[in-house]
């Protein structure tokens, strides 16, 4: 089985069958990509597999145990991590602050180290801020660690949400479009970071994207996404050739005025 291994995924809203017989295998240490037109449900697959909503069918499992219906926190703390199409971020933490919230979830100095500062609570703390710096080292912005989130620039607050993410240490990270709004300087420094990431954690990661330049560069395999179902999956070279992707993107009389 894969690392995370999705089987007959499928999920209705109401009467609206947004996701239909979604399939994925995505081994360890392996960049996935998942494409698009608008409103294909590729969101919606990320909300199901990281326990944002159940699926009406369907399973779902990570490292062999199956997450199916299990609450965000859980799957998170199983090894899921994710960042989030509309940034989530509490506008008025520093950016320190962010990633070391997310590593509390590993504390074992409890109530009474709490109350009373044990020595293992310090020590705990100590080695909480010191792996936020690291993180924050890796993405570019430790420079950055005592700022307030709302003043920063909208690329670096994309990059706290990257190393917030990271912190929970993580088997499988998603990506959901982590270039959104930003400018082409950014867009390649945020590639680089990816790839940094990737290299350092040897993690597997699953990213949604509409830059495509972004998707064939940095994936090994890339699943397009239309009314909620896989039309084309494949590498891609094969992708960016494959007549009903271009017509996903472009439409029919797109295609033919191309042609």
């Amino acid at each position: 089985m894969a690392l995370l291994q999705v089987d007959h995924m499928t999920h209705f809203f109401g009467g609206l069958r947004a996701v239909h017989d979604y399939n994925l295998s995505l081994e360890a240490g392996q960049i996935r990509g998942l494409i698009g037109p608008n409103g294909a449900g590729k969101t919606t697959v990320f909300n199901l597999l990281t326990g944002i909503h159940t699926p009406t069918e369907g399973h779902i499992h990570l490292d062999g145990q199956e997450i199916t219906g299990k609450p965000p926190h859980r799957i998170a703390s199983l090894g899921l991590a994710r960042t989030f199409q509309n940034l989530c971020l509490w506008r008025h933490m520093t950016v320190l602050e962010h990633v070391k919230m997310a590593r509390y979830s590993r504390i074992s100095y409890g109530l009474i180290g709490a109350f009373f500062g044990t020595p293992k609570r310090h020590r705990e703390e100590a080695a909480i801020e010191a792996k936020a710096h690291t993180l924050l080292q890796l993405v570019g912005i430790d420079h950055l660690a005592d700022q307030v989130v709302v003043n920063l620039p909208y690329g670096a607050q994309r990059r706290v949400e990257l190393a917030r993410a990271l912190a929970i240490e993580p088997k499988v990270l998603f990506l959901d479009e982590p270039t959104a709004g930003m400018n082409p300087e950014e867009l390649v420094q945020m590639m680089e970071i990816i790839r940094r990431v990737h290299a350092e954690f040897d993690l597997a990661i699953y990213l949604i994207e509409h830059r495509l330049k972004m998707v064939m560069e940095l994936c090994e395999v890339i699943q397009t996404l239309v009314f909620g179902e896989v039309v084309a999956e494949g590498p891609p070279e094969e992708i960016q050739t494959n007549p009903v992707v271009i017509e996903a993107y472009l439409g029919k009389e797109g295609v033919e005025s191309s042609c």
